[in-house]
């Protein structure tokens, strides 16, 4: 079953199109790969499936729940936005990690502020934080940054940061993990552990979607890919199969610079 459900997506900033009649779907547990050219609106499709943009037209749904729909903008209330934002996880390019906090904190804080909502917040205070922070550990833990949790951002790696902005990510048990570019600010070096950490959530059938550069892990860990050129899917089918036998011209043109690069 999808989880997730996109159609006829567009968003234009000014007279200029970002995104044309955008569709696509996303089986529960699969890993979608947008690639593309810089431009041809990736990021900004990201940005709209986090609502962080607001789509000129078309609906996006999740667990067959319509979470916006451009003909209801009456539907979208600020109050309902962080709620629809708690379905997406999102991992951008510069990790946008808080440097005043620890690896620790940084991962913690956001499912603390939710807390304080609970109705029996106040006679479970220390018991709830206690939770949290246990939690917040073990995502570290798995990340392979136990020994750094008490660290702060300016002790860390690059590599390191952007595992701990996928333990915060991860954190609030989003419906689908996001990554925008999660590689492109780091040095090839640190890029493989990043990588193996991606490759470790897709084998354990977490769903995600992540623009990306790196063409070989699209097509090792992607189950599907949709190649974007000026705004518009071109192309979308099995990772594999987009990569090693494309089918339009333009899908072909982009992937002969990267095999020649």
């Amino acid at each position: 079953m999808a989880i997730l459900e996109v159609k006829n997506i567009e968003k234009h900033f000014g007279n200029t199109k970002v995104l044309k009649d955008v569709s696509f779907s996303l089986e529960e547990g699969n890993t979608l790969a947008i690639i593309g050219s810089s431009g041809s609106g990736k990021t900004t499709l990201l940005r709209c499936l986090n609502f962080l943009e607001t789509p000129n037209q078309g609906s996006i749904s999740v667990r067959d729940t319509v979470l916006f729909d451009a003909a209801h903008p009456e539907r979208e209330q600020e109050k309902d936005l962080r709620k629809k934002r708690l379905r997406f996880g999102m991992v951008f390019q510069s990790f946008n990690l808080f440097p005043q906090y620890t690896a620790l904190q940084n991962v913690t804080l956001a499912e603390q502020l939710l807390a304080k909502e609970r109705k029996d917040f106040k006679q479970n205070k220390k018991k709830i934080f206690a939770e949290i922070d246990e939690h917040g550990k073990a995502l570290l833990a798995q990340m392979g940054l136990s020994e750094r949790m008490h660290h702060y951002p300016h002790q860390l790696s690059g590599g390191q940061q952007q595992r701990v902005a996928i333990a915060r990510a991860l954190a609030l048990s989003p419906d689908i993990l996001c990554f925008d570019e999660p590689t492109s600010a780091l040095d090839p070096e640190l890029t493989g552990e990043v990588l193996k950490v991606i490759r470790s959530l897709a084998d354990n059938k977490t769903t995600m979607i992540i623009v990306t550069h790196e063409m070989a892990f699209a097509r090792d860990v992607a189950d599907q890919i949709i190649f974007m050129d000026g705004g518009v899917v071109v192309e979308q089918g099995p990772a594999k199969q987009l990569i090693d036998n494309p089918q339009e011209e333009r899908t072909k043109k982009f992937l002969a610079r990267y095999t020649q690069g």
